[in-house]
């Protein structure tokens, strides 16, 4: 499985970088055939002055992409909530496969 992280309009800490590795790494339990993931993390200074931190994951399995996006106070919140989306849409494509 091969992980991307691209930070957007800012730089990463360490911190960051090993909470987003270290929970990537656990997509392998509910899928094996994972060929990538592309993690985006933003930070959204548009809108009315107020800094949004934006998490965007992509995940390459054969024949399917899965996306999620999730935008909230802190860049550990939003990829939380996004990587908890992405676990379920990964647990649907595995049962719809499997039937």
């Amino acid at each position: 499985m091969n992980v991307q992280i691209q930070t957007v309009h800012f730089d990463a800490d360490s911190k960051l970088i090993d909470h987003v590795n270290r929970k990537i790494q656990k997509l392998n339990t509910f899928h094996d055939r994972i060929v990538s993931v592309d993690v985006f993390l933003k930070l959204d200074n548009l809108a009315h002055q107020i800094k949004d931190k934006i998490a965007e994951i992509r995940v390459r399995i054969p024949r399917q992409d899965l996306f999620v996006k999730h935008e909230s106070k802190s860049f550990e919140e939003s990829f939380d909530l996004a990587f908890d989306s992405l676990i379920n849409q990964v647990k649907r494509s595995k049962e719809k496969k499997l039937q």
